[in-house]
């Protein structure tokens, strides 16, 4: 079972993925809207993080304040779509650390084959969040956090912008102790393991490709 599923539904978060859905969608507003939900969702799934009190000393007086505290926490994007949501998340917290995965996806079996891993050297003292707009079949991201819990950080979650239920019970199955965080659970999967109704290829409508 999943130790959790959250469905984030603000109002401005469901919009902009409206709009993103349209197919004739350009691909600059297209990466822009992607950017400004990945904000949105950075703020959901970082309610959590924990903070201690400092001293700071206000133009009146000097009082104790709330900020993050311990490691900076860790952004790990699976290559390449998941840069989409990195660069929005960035924008809300600029000083967290960056890991990258590389994955491919056999188009013949679906599985998710690693060509690329980088993360930071001290990730087991840091949380760590995933990001990968869709959660389809759910093997590339599972293989991505199967590489990451190696290397054992202190947290996982992952964000993505879509989910199937196939690849929410799939990742479910792989990862029952990974929070999932998405903004929209869509109906299905096609026979080629895309979202329906969904938003066609995250990655090529990202970066203008085919």
């Amino acid at each position: 079972m999943q130790k959790s599923f959250t469905l984030v539904d603000h109002p401005l978060v469901q919009h902009k993925l409206t709009l993103m859905r349209d197919k004739t969608r350009p691909t600059a507003n297209f990466r822009q809207l992607l950017r400004e939900i990945a904000l949105l969702l950075a703020y959901e799934v970082t309610r959590d993080l924990p903070t201690e009190l400092r001293e700071v000393e206000t133009p009146l007086e000097t009082m104790q304040a709330p900020m993050l505290s311990g490691k900076k926490l860790c952004f790990v994007s699976v290559l390449r779509a998941g840069n989409g949501l990195l660069d929005g998340m960035l924008d809300l917290i600029p000083s967290a650390r960056v890991g990258h995965i590389g994955l491919y996806r056999d188009p013949d079996t679906l599985e998710a084959i690693e060509y690329y891993y980088k993360v930071p050297h001290d990730i087991s003292e840091r949380q760590v969040i995933v990001v990968d707009p869709m959660l389809a079949t759910a093997n590339s991201v599972s293989a991505a956090i199967t590489r990451l819990k190696k290397d054992k950080p202190k947290q996982i979650k992952f964000v993505c912008l879509l989910a199937a239920p196939e690849g929410v019970a799939a990742f479910a199955q792989a990862h029952p102790d990974v929070p999932v965080y998405t903004a929209a659970l869509d109906r299905q999967l096609n026979d080629h393991g895309y979202i329906l109704p969904g938003l066609g290829d995250a990655g090529d409508r990202i970066y203008g490709t085919r």
